[in-house]
């Protein structure tokens, strides 16, 4: 009707009277067909608004709930992934490996005397100092297509598949040459060194064979303490061969746990002889343990898991305790020393513990001497 009011309006002769007349009914004419329309299809219109602003609500909720897992998987500080992620990243890792042998690697790195960093520059340094290690380690680790994240505190730690070994220790030394490079003072560390470094440890996929997830991670931790014992600043790569990475070592840990309830610990006493004289100024104790079935276990493999454990700090106390009371309470003997682990000197409350012992054995302290173990650092953690 429309149409044709406008064509006839338009074509047919009129006076300006006629043409205002059917301009006006053209116009009624649209707005009730468009008020008409309007009403026949408002509920098909409402279902339309209430479907557009249903999706939109989804879609702001869906941002935001992949920013809400974004934050859940994301260390605050470094932007890295946090230990969460990474541990979701390890078992895809490892369920690849399982079933279609994709080796890879994982790697922990621990920022050398971070502990004494902020105590010597504060807290906001000593975030800052995270930043910038782990904002090189990542612009580095990309190239290796590697993953990294912060596992907690001054730790990080690195996933990357490869097929050698040799490929992990070297993104290893690459780790600590990053670092070293950025070149950030560090003053307080006492060894010679006065830039930020870092200590890392390696574990490489082996054999499927009674594997474990955590085993990897473990033997990473294995190399990184091995790390921290050889001076920092360096890589190791976990070795089964190496006496302290062994499961052997494991088994030392666990029977140092029970040593001295049963009896599995002892001292042997070495004298100590004027060589002018040649009389016997003095004698050291020496530690010794065994297994249940008798073995004996050498120093040199029970010590370092002692002191790597903590089970050092109990075995010490019982050595002074014992030397005190069955060797110095004899007058035949004037000194007798005691091997003496760093961790244990700088274990709170130690002199007060030696101190303790002293007088409820009689001693006096003048006939106890410490010898002072090289076993680790003085700084070992």
């Amino acid at each position: 009707i429309l149409c044709i009011l406008y064509i006839v309006n338009y074509f047919v002769p009129s006076t300006l009277t006629y043409k205002m007349v059917f301009g006006a009914f053209y116009i009624s004419c649209f707005t009730f067909t468009s008020y008409v329309n309007w009403k026949l299809n408002e509920e098909r219109y409402n279902v339309f608004l209430n479907a557009l602003e249903a999706k939109i609500q989804h879609n702001e909720a869906t941002e935001r709930g992949k920013a809400l897992l974004r934050l859940s998987r994301t260390d605050p500080l470094t932007g890295l992934e946090n230990r969460r992620a990474i541990d979701e990243k390890l078992r895809d890792y490892w369920s690849e490996w399982q079933k279609v042998g994709t080796s890879f690697g994982a790697i922990l790195i621990d920022v050398d005397f971070f502990k004494k960093f902020n105590d010597c520059y504060g807290h906001q340094e000593g975030d800052r100092c995270l930043i910038h290690v782990a904002n090189a380690l990542s612009d580095m680790i990309k190239q290796y297509n590697g993953s990294i994240g912060r596992y907690g505190g001054e730790e990080f730690i690195v996933l990357a598949r490869m097929e050698k070994k040799e490929q992990i220790l070297d993104i290893a030394e690459a780790i600590c040459s990053t670092v070293e490079n950025l070149a950030l003072t560090h003053e307080l560390r006492r060894d010679g060194v006065s830039i930020v470094t870092v200590s890392v440890g390696a574990a490489f996929t082996r054999t499927q064979t009674g594997a474990k997830l955590e085993k990897i991670i473990h033997e990473a931790d294995r190399a990184l303490y091995l790390a921290k014992a050889g001076g920092r600043n360096c890589a190791r790569l976990f070795d089964p061969t190496d006496p302290q990475s062994s499961d052997e070592s494991e088994n030392i840990a666990a029977l140092l746990k029970i040593a001295i309830g049963q009896n599995l610990v002892s001292l042997v006493y070495q004298p100590i002889q004027d060589v002018k004289s040649d009389r016997v100024e003095a004698v050291e104790a020496l530690m010794r343990l065994k297994m249940l079935d008798g073995t004996s276990v050498p120093p040199s493999l029970f010590i370092p898991v002692a002191e790597r454990t903590g089970a050092i700090l109990e075995l010490g106390r019982w050595a002074i305790r014992t030397v005190c009371a069955e060797l110095l309470a004899d007058d035949h003997v004037r000194v007798v020393s005691v091997n003496v682990s760093p961790i244990q000197l700088k274990t709170p409350g130690f002199a007060t513990s030696v101190a303790t012992i002293l007088g409820e054995t009689g001693v006096a302290g003048s006939r106890l001497a410490f010898e002072i173990t090289e076993g680790l650092e003085m700084e070992m953690h």
